[in-house]
């Protein structure tokens, strides 16, 4: 008995990490199970017999990947701009790919509460960071700030760096905390 548990669980283990590793390179709306199955060595049948629907087998593959995401980006101490700079693009190398899929396919009622939750964490984030940097902003002008430094420190503008433009991981990082600088020295 114990070792068919224990297969059991392995089969259940392969299919969820497919379905996970197909998320990291594919919308969610363009994943097939036939695809998962091939990933995990199993049958479209099996896939359906562990986790009962597509929709479960996705929502617990994305739960699967934000935990693996939930890196925690507090090694640099607030106001550090290239230490912050350097811990953001650590993440956003690991995970920014998945983050803009997911970006993608908010519209998606199961990936949109996450995209929301995610822009939270982000803006807390930059603002704790750059923290020491807006506490002598006026409060008038702070908000706006806040929301320009959130924009120059986010996987977009890693995507436009290091995707689009090709630039290497250096000079990217440099590029992002010359915007942040330029930012808060006109503030």
């Amino acid at each position: 008995m114990r070792a068919r548990a224990q297969a059991a669980e392995a089969t259940r283990r392969r299919i969820l990490e497919s379905a996970a590793e197909l998320l990291k390179g594919r919308l969610r709306s363009d994943i097939r199970l036939e695809d998962v199955a091939r990933g995990a060595r199993v049958s479209v049948q099996t896939v359906l017999r562990v986790f009962g629907s597509r929709a479960h087998l996705l929502d617990l593959a994305l739960e699967e990947t934000l935990r693996a995401m939930s890196v925690d980006l507090r090694g640099p101490e607030p106001g550090d701009v290239e230490g912050s700079v350097s811990a953001w693009f650590d993440h956003y190398e690991q995970f920014g790919d998945v983050v803009v899929r997911n970006l993608a396919d908010e519209s998606d009622p199961a990936v949109g509460p996450i995209v929301e939750i995610g822009r939270a964490r982000h803006r807390r984030h930059v603002e704790r960071q750059l923290g020491p940097q807006l506490a002598s902003v006026p409060a008038e002008r702070r908000a706006r700030l806040l929301d320009a430094l959130v924009c120059a420190c986010d996987v977009y503008t890693w995507k436009l760096l290091r995707r689009d433009m090709g630039r290497p991981r250096a000079q990217a990082e440099a590029t992002m905390s010359l915007m942040i600088k330029s930012l808060l020295e006109g503030s």
